[in-house]
């Protein structure tokens, strides 16, 4: 603990040296030159039809987090700006997103935009996986970016379920407030989540291990559907889900918001109040955020014991933009109280409930009362997540860019799984990640973008100070250097890239004894371990690939693109596939790891089609993926045929190795036929096949497909956009939304693994606008949305709750026909309100 405490503090002190003092240092080495590069910017935005002025729209410089607004005359200026090549980015709700490739020059610029009405928009600009910003129809990679309106106008349960409907993307859940992303069919430790560009560390591995992010401060999502290794190393194989918070508020301004938020099914409360502000390069902003909710319910199933959570957030932003770049400074707090379900169930009466020995050869029938409660159970989870990291963009006199992020993230997880003992936890989790990102991009040349950079990790995770063990302590390095290009041909953009990761792993030993005073397990050393069970071995092992990325983007026209991308994907095997030997609490099952698996490599190849116009926008994209080693989780039968059963009221699981092939893709078509009307509709299907350790095997019927594959779903919503002078409302909107799933029959049934989900159509609806005083400001945004309107009990495939069977005994189903699982979430209806704040800082 002492060496992760000095660590710590190591960290910390070259953070802020370099937020503090590094800038000083980079001022005063250029004071000599303070002239020559330091440039600034100014122009006019207007209407391109009428030449009028708009006040209000928004000018970015994504590269250097930078935002300013146009003032009533529709002017913007920035100044203390680095010289260089940027791409700006210029909004406005209602029109057309213009973004240009400029080039500052030393002293002042001015450019103009002129911009057009449109109800399509795709036009849109990302971060992620780029050492520069760049628009999506220009970037071969499959990405997709949901913004803040998105967001804000569809009902959601927390900030993966708020992606979960788009194409290609779907989740695994335990309850309304625990999911993992899902792309194109693959999850858990094959997706990397980042925060702000950092990535999430906190026990991914876990099947009911949700992302610890604030729902209410993530502004926008970006999603790369595929392989992004090359940019992010292991842990990237499948994809990349980047949870971007809310921006800092332009300069010279204030701005903040209060939040208030109810949701119907489980009485769910929430709030959020931020306030933020920027001046002469000095910027700052804090959240503090808070839900809490009773148990779930839908018609079958009633209120369904053990899903209530009370979860508390908050975090704390420091900027500081000068003419060398940027340096920011953040610190982020999450704490979620998240009960525990097992699914038992009273065999007479059929009503949940609730384990009150730890010899469990009785329950108690769960009350009503306590069904409807806010209050946490005894049996429950407890984490919490820190994160402080230090995020830097330095731009060199010569043209170059240095890009430095340093993280640190404490993640404690403590699952309370002991009803004789409620202050012991049962699986204590203490993980400590450093994480560091350095990039170089060199000068352009001849339009040639190229970067090269080294990213990695260090982490240290503790599990002795509880008393169940399903994976051992390890400590794990990471390190993969990285080189990418890209460049631009007129209407072709080319890029690829080429990495090679290294992942050095150990896992302790473990050996336990029953304590004599509480009679559960515990570690022991020395001489203790003569006679007690030996859990865990030493392991040892370091894990290497390469991975890399080629594709091309070509603009035919404005309107029609088509892109193309291969792209091979590195992941090493995380702790519990190598190591896991115990019960996991929450989960009902007793997992067992290979120590002798092989990293898994995966080669996909995509095609996208683009057409956009102001009537419509179609958009097609195709996949193939092929994964050598693909890891699996598979029930275990006994030899009498039924369930191996090594502790009494777990199924047991073993992790398997496979050759896998993933193929489908997404079509999405949007029609505008005015401007004010939208009718968007979207299809996405994924098949996966198991193909055998080796071409020569013969791979059973039952063992066809792999497990945990989402079925076809669809989406189809008509929305009206309005503005009522009258009722003073503006950007109104009226929507009603259909989601289908259809039956998912291709399953891996061998063994029990996984059973056949029915389709399901589900209709949401919504409505909600920005009520306005005289002068067109908004007072507060009210919404009120409903999903799953006509209450339909449905189980959907990847929810984990649908193996729930009733029988804490016996958690396999039998032939009672009662025994179905849980199912998901009833008619649930919200309602939002948020109430905007914004003032204008004194100029100095």
């Amino acid at each position: 603990m002492k060496r992760i405490i000095h660590t710590f503090l190591l960290f910390q002190y070259i953070s802020l040296t370099i937020f503090l003092i590094f800038p000083f240092i980079k001022v005063q080495a250029s004071y000599s030159s303070e002239g020559l590069n330091q440039a600034g910017l100014s122009g006019i935005v207007t209407d391109a039809k009428s030449g009028l002025p708009l006040h209000g729209a928004s000018v970015q410089i994504p590269d250097l987090k930078l935002v300013i607004v146009t003032d009533s005359a529709g002017n913007f200026h920035f100044k203390n700006l680095p010289s260089g090549n940027f791409l700006i980015e210029i909004k406005y709700e209602g029109y057309k997103t213009i973004t240009r490739n400029i080039s500052l020059k030393t002293g002042s610029n001015t450019e103009n935009f002129k911009l057009e009405e449109s109800a399509t928009e795709i036009s849109e600009v990302v971060v992620t996986g780029t050492s520069k910003a760049t628009q999506i129809k220009r970037n071969p990679v499959p990405i997709v970016s949901v913004s803040h309106d998105y967001l804000t106008t569809n009902l959601n349960t927390n900030a993966i379920d708020a992606i979960a409907k788009i194409p290609g993307v779907r989740a695994v859940t335990t309850g309304p407030n625990v999911s993992k992303p899902f792309i194109r069919g693959l999850g858990y430790n094959r997706i990397l989540s980042l925060y702000d560009g950092i990535r999430q560390e906190g026990q991914q591995w876990g099947d009911e291990h949700g992302i610890e992010v604030d729902q209410y401060g993530i502004d926008r999502v970006e999603v790369i559907k595929g392989p992004a290794s090359l940019s992010y190393g292991s842990d990237a194989l499948a994809g990349v889900v980047n949870l971007i918070p809310t921006a800092m508020a332009p300069e010279g301004k204030m701005k903040g918001d209060i939040l208030l938020d109810y949701q119907s099914n489980n009485k769910m409360i929430g709030g959020s109040a931020m306030l933020a502000a920027s001046k002469n390069g000095f910027e700052w902003l804090g959240r503090i955020s808070h839900k809490q909710a009773v148990d779930y319910q839908n018609k079958v199933d009633g209120r369904v014991f053990g899903t209530a959570f009370n979860e508390t957030d908050a975090n704390a932003s420091f900027g500081l933009h000068k003419k060398w770049g940027y340096s920011h400074v953040d610190f982020v707090m999450y704490d979620d109280l998240q009960e525990i379900p097992d699914g038992s169930r009273d065999s007479a009466t059929w009503k949940f409930t609730r384990q009150i020995t730890d010899i469990d050869t009785a329950r108690q029938i769960v009350s009503d009362h306590d069904l409807n409660s806010y209050a946490i159970e005894k049996l429950h989870q407890h984490v919490q997540h820190y994160r402080f990291y230090n995020s830097n963009n330095f731009i060199l006199n010569n043209g170059g860019r240095i890009l430095l992020n340093l993280g640190f993230q404490r993640s404690l997880r403590r699952e309370f799984s002991h009803p004789d003992e409620p202050s012991i936890p049962g699986l204590y989790l203490e993980l400590n990640s450093f994480t560091y990102d350095l990039k170089y991009t060199f000068p352009d040349i001849k339009e040639w973008n190229v970067t090269a950079g080294i990213n990695g990790m260090y982490q240290n995770n503790v599990v002795t100070n509880g008393t169940e063990f399903v994976i051992p302590s390890f400590h794990q390095f990471d390190v993969g250097p990285f080189i990418t290009a890209k460049k631009t041909f007129a209407k072709l953009d080319v890029a690829g890239g080429i990495r090679y990761d290294l992942r050095s792993f150990n896992n302790d030993q473990l050996y336990t004894a029953t304590n004599p005073q509480n009679g559960l397990d515990m570690p022991v050393y020395g001489s203790d371990t003569i006679g007690a069970n030996k859990i865990f071995s030493n392991y040892e092992k370091t894990f290497s690939g390469m991975s890399g990325s080629l594709g091309a983007t070509y603009n035919f026209t404005e309107k029609i693109a088509v892109k193309a991308n291969i792209s091979r994907g590195f992941r090493a095997p995380n702790i519990a596939e190598i190591s896991a030997n115990g019960v996991h609490p929450g989960t009902n099952i007793y997992q067992i790891g290979n120590p002798d698996f092989k990293s898994e490599f995966s080669l996909q190849e995509d095609i996208g089609f683009v057409y956009s116009s102001k009537l419509a926008v179609i958009e097609l994209n195709l996949f193939n993926n092929f994964i050598s080693n693909y890891i699996y989780n598979q029930k275990l039968i006994g030899v009498n045929g039924k369930d191996s059963v090594i502790v009494p009221g777990n199924q047991t699981f073993q992790f398997q190795a496979s050759r896998a092939n993933l193929y489908g893709g997404e079509l999405s078509v949007d029609l505008h036929p005015v401007k004010s009307l939208h009718f968007e509709n979207a299809i996405s299907l994924v098949d996966a096949l198991n193909k055998g350790k080796t071409k020569e095997t013969l791979v059973p019927d039952s063992e066809k497909y792999l497990p945990f594959i989402p079925p076809l779903h669809g989406t189809s919503e008509l929305r009206f956009d309005f503005d009522c002078s009258s009722l003073q409302i503006k950007h109104g909107f009226i929507k009603v939304q259909m989601e289908y799933y259809s039956n998912q029959n291709r399953v891996f049934s061998a063994y029990g693994t996984e059973t056949r989900t029915p389709g399901y159509t589900l209709f949401n609806a919504g409505m909600g606008g920005n009520y306005v005083n005289k002068q067109n400001k908004t007072i507060f945004s009210i919404y009120l949305m409903a999903n799953n309107i006509f209450n339909v009990a449905y189980s959907d495939h990847l929810s984990r709750l649908k193996y729930f069977y009733g029988n804490y005994q016996n958690p396999s189903p039998n032939d009672n026909p009662r025994e179905h699982g849980i199912y998901n979430m009833g008619r649930n209806i919200a309602l939002k309100i948020d109430f905007p704040l914004n003032w204008d800082l004194k100029k100095t």
